[in-house]
C-alpha cells in the first residue's frame, strides 16, 4: 500500500476521536500489522517444533481496546508535537 494512503493525519485522528466510522475503520487498517504481531502465539509442538498462529480472539480483543480508548485521544488542553510524538 503506498504510504502516503497509510498514514494517520491530524484530520483522521480527530474525524476518529469524534467518532466518524471511516476514520476509525482507518486507524485499524493502520495498526492491523502491529495487532497481528501482538496477537501472534508461538506453540512448542510435541516433536520440539514452534508453531505460530494469529489468536483471532486476542487480534478482536485488542482491536476492541483501541476502539474504545480513541474518544480519550488528548485532541485539546494539549499541543501535539508531530516530530516527538508527544503531547506538550
Amino acid at each position: 500500500m503506498d504510504d502516503q494512503q497509510n498514514t494517520l493525519t491530524y484530520v483522521i485522528i480527530k474525524a476518529a476521536v469524534a467518532g466518524e466510522k471511516w476514520a476509525m475503520e482507518r486507524i485499524l487498517r493502520y495498526y492491523d500489522d502491529y495487532m497481528t504481531e501482538l496477537s501472534t502465539v508461538k506453540e512448542k509442538q510435541p516433536d520440539g517444533s514452534v508453531k505460530s498462529y494469529v489468536d483471532e480472539d486476542l487480534k478482536q480483543e485488542i482491536a476492541v481496546k483501541l476502539l474504545e480508548e480513541i474518544p480519550n485521544f488528548p485532541m485539546d488542553g494539549g499541543s501535539f508535537d508531530l516530530r516527538t510524538e508527544d503531547v506538550l
